[in-house]
Formats: structure tokens, C-alpha cells, sequence
């Protein structure tokens, strides 16, 4: 066993003796060290956390994550999101398609709690497969040193990073996935090229279903078109992505919220669709969701939590933000972890003020089964409580 440091993490000669091995490197955050295991990704060899080991590690560790069942994570663990150590990938199984038949309507909005009985969790949605990216590329994560340094091409790098080692309908997921290059007039050209090629590939395909790809970008408008809608990507000008007019419609009632919020000053619009190409290079949507983000990529939900959030940025707290996945709102998690509080993290809880006894006694039974400490705000007081001091 070797301890996880800078200097292993950059021997790929040693990291590939001690895959071929089965070794495992040990974090030393804790005593005794915390395990954990080489991916190998192409020709190029990773250290990463075992799954759902997040929890024990040091809160100040960058493999620190809060435990899985404070978030929607934990309901979908082990089900829609499967590791294998031994091979070094992720599994995921989604309950969208990722291939157009013929002659079939669009599938519309994703991530809609519907109003019948639904015992099916095992596989992601569109929304809960962009939390789960977006929490793999730690941008639901926050420090002081971030401030300022988020860029769409830092986003966008740690996205695919993301999606490097993970396997969704038998395929990288990576090599399904379509988030625009950060655009720029010297290199237009290129850009455009890129795209060109990827039509060309999707395209080649004239008999049976029609391969659908992921696109994750940030909203600039939507804007009526001849046929329905052109939904403008930040980021690919060059890119017409068309809705159907009823698609458009689903997508208005199920996230007008996010809609309405992006109008706000310095909130971002994220979108994750399927989609489809034909020669012309029109782009079809399928079935889009849509996220709220603070202008740093923190996702959020509500005002409340966009509050919870500045109010910890502010005071150059460390944090981590607690994603719902395929949660229903009528469930509590923890809105987000403060992970610089001693003797342990804490868990801060968001209490809407029109919550019922359910809600209430579900929230008691999730803070006196955590091991960490918590904090309540519930919105009937729109100021919220002071948080918890940081420790030195």
C-alpha cells in the first residue's frame, strides 16, 4: 500500500504496476488512511475514492463528500449508478432513451414529478443524470480559492472529465455527450468543424433508430421559430436546437420556475437534452430539463436556497451543495454541507414554511440518523440564523 500523494497521482509507470498489481493507494487524510482504487481510463491511469466512501474521509480532503443519503444520491446508489472497482468504470442506467425511432413524438420534459404512483428509482432521469454529473465534476462544491475561476471552459473541462469512466447503454459516456467549446471569433472556423463532423457521424446512420446525444449547456433564450422554438446555446451560435411547440409548452409548465428565475441578474440557465441530427445540421430536441445556477455554477432550487448560498460565499465558507436527483420536493435534504465547522461537518436543512407533519417528522428521523451536526432555517423567518463558526 502507498499513500495517496502529488507525486503518485502523476507516476503513471508506478500507477500502472500497482493496477496490474490490484494495489490499492491509501489516503492519508484520516488514521488509519482510507482506501482507494486506480481506474484506468484509454491509456492513462487515475486515483480515485471507493464508492460511497466519501463520508470517510477528512472533511478538509479533496475526496470529502457528504454521506449519500443527506441527498438524493443515496437513493439511486447502487441502482441507477453502479461502480466496479475491480474494472474501474461506472455503470448508469437511464430511464431515457438515447436513440430516436422513426415516426415517435418527442418524449418532452424530463425530471417532472408526475402525480401517479411511481415505485421505479433504480435509473436516472435527464435532471438527476446533470446532478450527478455536475456533482462528479465537484462544481456543486465550493472554497474561497474558487472565487473568480470558474469559466465555461473550466466547467466544461471538468464535465467530461467526469464522464471519462462512466458506461451508460453500453458506451462511454463521454463519447455521448455534446457540450460546446468555450467559442471564440479566432477559432470559429474550427469549432464549426467539430460540430460539422459530429452530423456527419449521427447522421450516417439510415437504418433503424436514430443515436440520440446528451447536450449539457447554459440557456441564452428561447425564441419563436417557423416550427415551434429555437432554444440558443451559450457557446454555439452555430448550432440551431429546435423544440416542437407542444415540447416547448411541457417545458414552460414543468420548469417555469427555472425559467422565470433565470431572468434574474447573475443566474444562470443550464440545460441537459437529448437530441437528434439530420444532413441539414438542425439539431431536434427529445426530452430537455433544466437547472438553476448562482453565477459561480452553484446549483440551486429556490430563493432560499440561493440565499443559503451567498450568505456562505460571503462569509468565505467551505461548502458542499447537496443535489435531489430523482427526490421528490416533498422529501427534506440537507441544502448543503459546511464542511469547515468543527468537530465535523454540518448539515444544513432548508424548512419551507408551508411544511406538513410529514415533511417534519421525515426531517427529524433524517438529522437524528446523521452523524453530523445541523443546522435549521426555516423560512417562515426570511433572515436566516447565523451559521455555525468556522474552525480555525
Amino acid at each position: 500500500m502507498k499513500n495517496f500523494t502529488e507525486e503518485l497521482a502523476g507516476n503513471q509507470t508506478l500507477l500502472a504496476q500497482m493496477y496490474s498489481a490490484k494495489q490499492r493507494p491509501q489516503c492519508p487524510c484520516k488514521v488509519p488512511p482510507v482506501e482507494m482504487y486506480i481506474a484506468k481510463i484509454g491509456d492513462h491511469y487515475i486515483i480515485k475514492r471507493m464508492p460511497e466512501s466519501g463520508s470517510l474521509h477528512s472533511p478538509d480532503c479533496d475526496s470529502y463528500e457528504p454521506p449519500p443519503e443527506l441527498s438524493g444520491l443515496g437513493e439511486v446508489l447502487g441502482s441507477a449508478i453502479r461502480l466496479d472497482a475491480e474494472q474501474g468504470f461506472t455503470e448508469l442506467r437511464f430511464d431515457f432513451s438515447m436513440a430516436r425511432i422513426s415516426g415517435k413524438r418527442p418524449a418532452s420534459e424530463s425530471g417532472s414529478e408526475k402525480d401517479s404512483v411511481k415505485a421505479e428509482t433504480s435509473k436516472l432521469t435527464l435532471r438527476s443524470t446533470l446532478h450527478y454529473l455536475w456533482e462528479q465534476a465537484g462544481l456543486n462544491r465550493w472554497t474561497p480559492a474558487m472565487a473568480g475561476k470558474r469559466t465555461w471552459f473550466v466547467i466544461r473541462k471538468h464535465l467530461l472529465h467526469s464522464a471519462e469512466d462512466k458506461l451508460a447503454k453500453g458506451k462511454s459516456l463521454a463519447s455521448q455527450l455534446f457540450i460546446p467549446e468555450t467559442f471564440s471569433q479566432d477559432k470559429k472556423d474550427t469549432i464549426k468543424s467539430h460540430w460539422l463532423s459530429l452530423v456527419s457521424r449521427m447522421s450516417s446512420h439510415n437504418n433503424g433508430p436514430r443515436p440520440l446525444m446528451i447536450l449539457i449547456g447554459e440557456v441564452k433564450e428561447f425564441v419563436p421559430s417557423r416550427y415551434g422554438y429555437q432554444m440558443k446555446i451559450k457557446h454555439a451560435p452555430y448550432v440551431f436546437f429546435g423544440l416542437h411547440e407542444e415540447t416547448y409548452k411541457k417545458l414552460a409548465k414543468r420548469f417555469g420556475h427555472e425559467i422565470e428565475t433565470a431572468m434574474m441578474e447573475g443566474i444562470r440557465l443550464i440545460t441537459i437534452a437529448t437530441f437528434s441530427t439530420n444532413s441539414t445540421g438542425i439539431a431536434a430536441i427529445e426530452e430537455i430539463a433544466l437547472m438553476n445556477t448562482t453565477d459561480s455554477w452553484i446549483p440551486f432550487e429556490n430563493i432560499f436556497e440561493k440565499a443559503l448560498i451567498e450568505k456562505m460565499t460571503e462569509q468565505s465558507r467551505r461548502f458542499t451543495k447537496g443535489m435531489r436527483y430523482n427526490l421528490s420536493t416533498s422529501k427534506p435534504l440537507a441544502a448543503a454541507v459546511l464542511s469547515d465547522t468543527a468537530p465535523q461537518p454540518t448539515a444544513c436543512y432548508i424548512v419551507p414554511a408551508e411544511a406538513n407533519d410529514e415533511f417534519s417528522v421525515a426531517l427529524n428521523q433524517l438529522q437524528s440518523d446523521s452523524q453530523l451536526a445541523s443546522w435549521s432555517w426555516n423560512t417562515a423567518d426570511y433572515d436566516p440564523p447565523t451559521l455555525p463558526p468556522a474552525s480555525k
